[in-house]
């Protein structure tokens, strides 16, 4: 039996200039930032930042990858590297780490989990707690019973997030 592959389509975004605002991608692309960037990012697929790089922005991706500096609050889904030229002052939440030795990084790190409990959630989200609970308890968001706590599959979460039900 033949097995096929679809073509994906690679979106490329070279960014060389000074930027200043909010990008938000709701499809993968490839990123790369060489230049300066201030404000906030979300994106899917692989972020990456250049060693030539200047950025301050609060940071949520799936794949991202850092070379150059970066101030802000960074949210790595799947994975995020600190390469040896990296300068990083924040806090980071990835899933997985990766710090090559000669990378900087001044901050405060707590690692993803698949599974959130509610004031974990509360983090993520950027809600206060009481929200997340009145969520919980009504079905508004995604979520389980262990015992007498809430527990949240953090990728469904992210689904839930894409689909525009947040707090519906």
């Amino acid at each position: 039996m033949a097995a096929f592959r679809k073509k994906v389509e690679e979106k490329i975004l070279d960014v060389d200039a000074s930027m200043q605002g909010n990008l938000s991608f709701r499809d993968p692309v490839n990123i790369r930032i060489n230049g300066k960037f201030e404000g906030n990012l979300d994106t899917k697929g692989n972020l990456t930042i250049a060693s030539t790089a200047n950025v301050a922005a609060d940071i949520v991706g799936d794949n991202i990858i850092i070379g150059g500096r970066v101030r802000g609050k960074i949210t790595a889904k799947e994975r995020l590297t600190l390469l040896p030229t990296a300068i990083v002052e924040g806090d980071l939440y990835p899933a997985r780490l990766n710090i090559t030795e000669g990378a900087i990084f001044e901050g405060r790190c707590l690692m993803l989990h698949d599974f959130l409990n509610a004031e974990e959630l509360a983090r993520y989200l950027e809600v206060d707690l009481n929200s997340i609970l009145e969520w919980a308890n009504s079905g508004k968001v995604p979520a389980s019973r262990d015992g007498e706590d809430w527990k949240f599959d953090r990728k469904t979460i992210d689904s839930w997030i894409a689909s525009g039900k947040v707090g519906k």
